[in-house]
């Protein structure tokens, strides 16, 4: 098969892909037609139906295999299909293995070095309640694993928790080195733990959806609860150290505009939150580069709300 990450502008497209997301639309003048989102291992890509009803069209539905055949354009710097034919696929004409997006990580390696991390743990309860969880709790930790850091905005990947998870605490070790005020044991904990909450939030793959509890709570709350129930195994964990603990959970998207109930309050909470944007801002920069044939200016992102272009060095 031609996986997604190799098409270009202007090649035609006949093949078997995931359909990760379908729904009905209608334009500005009234006519009906279809979004469509593809995905195998390597991506996804966005895909318009513009005749549902025209000859060749399958009837299929979110998280069907399909066989598609149409033409590859770009739209506003992202690559787009305009479809022309459907075929709903029937089991065992497709791996389902090529068809999950997976971290170009080692998970096994990554996982390592969240173990490494919580070996150099100092504080006794902070330590126990790493090692309850991301050790001791094998449900949490497969999930933990597999489950992605997002539905779409960045690390929507198996393996993209566990992924950005590290990266965080990598940046939180950093800022510790460089600004020594900052508490590692308590920083550190809290940047293993402070999108755990996820594993709850989100289905696991191919679905990679929105649970129950993740529309009604929003893993900052879960993960904030999940924290909790761990501590109240723990006898003689410091009361004031869970607050630390779950306030920096609560507050590290920053500001209630962005979905954090409270804003940082201590100095560990503010450091979590910057490492937590900094990274989500970089892998999502790189994810809009490595899908993307354009050169030079690339269109108006809303996440970065501004004009992004592809670095140039000549």
């Amino acid at each position: 098969m031609k996986y997604i990450k190799d098409y270009r502008e202007g090649d035609r497209i006949f093949d078997i892909y995931l359909c990760k997301h379908k729904q009905a639309a209608v334009t500005k003048n009234g006519k009906p037609y279809e979004n469509v989102i593809l995905q195998d291992k390597t991506g996804t890509l966005d895909a318009k139906i513009w005749d549902p009803n025209s000859a060749g069209i399958d009837d299929f539905d979110s998280l069907n295999y399909i066989e598609v055949y149409g033409e590859v354009n770009s739209f506003q710097g992202a690559l787009q299909v305009n479809v022309k034919r459907v075929r709903l696929c029937r089991e065992g004409e497709y791996d389902p293995a090529d068809y999950l997006p997976v971290s170009s990580k080692s998970i096994d390696g990554m996982y390592a070095e969240v173990k490494e991390i919580i070996g150099s743990i100092e504080n006794s309860c902070l330590k126990r309640l790493l090692e309850m969880l991301f050790v001791e709790d094998q449900a949490f930790v497969k999930a933990f694993c597999q489950s992605s850091a997002a539905k779409t905005v960045h690390h929507g990947f198996v393996g993209g928790l566990l992924e950005h998870t590290l990266s965080v605490a990598k940046l939180c070790d950093y800022y510790c080195k460089t600004y020594p005020l900052l508490k590692r044991d308590l920083l550190l904990s809290a940047a293993l733990c402070h999108d755990i909450g996820k594993t709850r939030e989100l289905s696991l793959f191919p679905e990679n959806d929105y649970t129950d509890d993740g529309q009604l709570l929003g893993h900052i709350v879960i993960g904030a609860e999940m924290v909790g129930e761990k501590i109240r195994d723990i006898p003689g964990f410091p009361k004031v150290l869970a607050g630390e603990l779950k306030h920096c959970i609560l507050a590290h998207h920053g500001e209630f505009e962005y979905g954090s109930p409270k804003k940082p309050a201590l100095m560990e909470a503010a450091a979590l939150n910057f490492a937590d944007n900094t990274d989500a801002k970089m892998q999502t920069f790189t994810e809009i580069l490595q899908n993307t044939t354009e050169q030079g200016w690339l269109g108006y992102n809303r996440l970065f709300e501004s004009n992004l272009r592809m670095t140039r060095m000549e």
